[in-house]
């Protein structure tokens, strides 16, 4: 048990005459340990870019918020007739009327209608 530990201890394993299988192992193991630790470097970097686009997410969804009931209180009928006042331009006491276009269509139809009721 001695002997064996203090061999180990003395890296004998490494220089003896069969160690050729031993050298291929322990490449092997430090190769998979390589592409571990890189794995490793770009799962932290996916996360870090996540966490910063999340981030900014947050700040573009609080500012369009912001622009947008910046911009009902811009398009409040108050608003506009403050800043047209400035310029002399004042909102109308009448109120507007509603124009009615009709159809050639819409008259030939009423005035069929009205030879109807002649009839």
């Amino acid at each position: 048990m001695k002997k064996s530990i203090y061999s180990l201890l003395k890296a004998k394993f490494l220089v003896s005459d069969d160690a050729l299988k031993n050298w291929k192992f322990i490449v092997f193991l430090i190769f998979l340990a390589m592409i571990m630790i890189a794995n490793n470097h770009r799962y932290d970097a996916k996360n870090y870019k996540i966490t910063e686009l999340t981030n900014k997410v947050k700040e573009l969804r609080s500012e369009f918020v912001d622009r947008r009931s910046e911009l009902m209180k811009l398009k409040m009928e108050s608003t506009v007739a403050k800043k047209m006042e400035k310029r002399a331009i004042f909102p109308a006491n009448v109120p507007p009327t509603k124009i009615i276009v009709k159809n050639k269509k819409e008259e030939e139809k009423s005035f069929i209608d009205k030879l109807k009721i002649w009839q």
